[in-house]
């Protein structure tokens, strides 16, 4: 009895510290030992990338532990590698295979909002193909109009571009807020919503909704502190705003 509670207690603990530190497992087929792997995230100001973690390929893997106190976006950038792999760094277990030829089809998964990151991003390349498809077929027939200065081609493919574009704009916007109303734990809900708030269109009540729709460790985070202070901004009239025009005191 002894040795099943003393199993249990272990088990608890083992889970516990597994929820307050992440470790990120990569498979990286390809390169060479020692190649270098560098954890990126953006600096305080927003101006760029700093490094916070390197560790170096040994028989095609590598590992990176350490603790986060909110998830935020990373990049992983691999020595040799053109590009950098985009995902959210969080407590857990985070599995990243990297593609070397493709380094934009690498595999992220093993948390919450990395798996939601992929499938979010899966569903808008599919609303965004359309637009690509069209580039891609009529590509040359616009540099041929372009050389030979047809203008009545090049309106034309433009118009029709615009009209797609437009299209794929509007059902996208319509994907960003329909995921962020019904992923209140999604941590792209709460940079859905704080880009929102951006539009200086926006409609205020509409925002603060989906703001007190989500969890409140979501609204504890950076970004969700940021949209509070904006929320708060929104309700205060600008300087120099028309105040309401007061009644004549009566005789």
């Amino acid at each position: 009895m002894k040795k099943i509670i003393l199993f249990l207690t272990a088990a608890a603990l083992l889970t516990s510290c597994s929820k307050d530190k992440y470790t990120i497992s990569g498979t990286a087929a390809g390169f060479e030992n020692g190649k270098t792997v560098i954890l990126e995230t953006q600096d305080e100001k927003g101006m760029g990338l700093i490094a916070v973690d390197t560790v170096k390929i040994e028989n095609g893997k590598f590992e990176i532990k350490g603790k986060a106190v909110e998830p935020s976006f990373h990049t992983l950038q691999i020595e040799g590698a053109q590009g950098k792999i985009p995902f959210i760094l969080e407590n857990g277990d985070i599995t990243i295979v990297v593609n070397k030829d493709t380094i934009q089809k690498s595999k992220i998964s093993g948390t919450y909002n990395n798996d939601e990151y992929v499938k979010f991003n899966e569903e808008i390349t599919k609303v965004q193909k359309p637009l690509m498809d069209f580039q891609t077929a009529n590509m040359q027939k616009m540099q041929t109009a372009q050389q030979t200065k047809d203008t009545a081609t090049i309106n034309g493919l433009m118009k029709e571009y615009t009209k797609i574009q437009t299209e794929i704009g509007a059902t996208s916007k319509a994907k960003y807020v329909d995921y962020a109303n019904t992923h209140p734990k999604s941590f792209i809900s709460v940079l859905i919503i704080q880009g929102m708030s951006n539009d200086p269109a926006v409609d205020s009540k509409k925002i603060e909704t989906m703001y007190n729709s989500l969890e409140e460790s979501l609204k504890n985070s950076k970004p969700g502190k940021a949209l509070k202070t904006k929320l708060a901004e929104l309700k205060t009239p600008s300087v120099g705003a028309t105040a309401m025009p007061q009644a004549p005191a009566a005789k």
